[in-house]
């Protein structure tokens, strides 16, 4: 079975060691240790897919429980429909979220598209303003 270094995984997914290190500390990896006092860290294939998932959570906006939570399962007992209804569940609940932030934005940017509009027409009267000044 192929083991990777924390230096491996990082450059294959483009991330820092510490990032590594940093989902290591919040229990979604757990690799092995070898050398003097545990201090080489060793992932095995099936850390290397933990991790893949963990940063396609991330990608997903997923907090680090509801990807942890994902990850558990992960290691569990292969109920797939279970999972699956989870993980149905999880996507469902980030969409809502994704959905609402999605209509505050362009709440806000409809607000900055008329702020725009009325300084642009501001402008123009200033500028006509000063045009029928110099001509007098």
């Amino acid at each position: 079975m192929p083991t990777y270094t924390i230096s491996e995984l990082a450059q294959e997914f483009d991330i820092t060691p510490r990032a590594i290190r940093f989902y290591e500390d919040h229990g979604l990896l757990n690799p092995m240790r070898e050398g003097a006092g545990g201090r080489n860290r060793i992932y095995p294939a099936r850390e290397r897919t933990r991790l893949k998932l963990a940063l396609r959570g991330k990608r997903l906006g997923l907090t680090l429980a509801a990807i942890k939570d994902l990850l558990d399962m992960y290691d569990s007992p292969k109920d797939t429909e279970a999972q699956l209804k989870h993980f149905l569940e999880v996507l469902a609940q980030h969409r809502g979220k994704l959905e609402r932030q999605r209509e505050d934005l362009e709440l806000t940017l409809s607000e900055i598209t008329a702020h725009e509009q009325e300084c642009s027409q501001l402008l123009k009267q200033q500028g006509a303003g000063r045009k029928g000044r110099s001509a007098a």
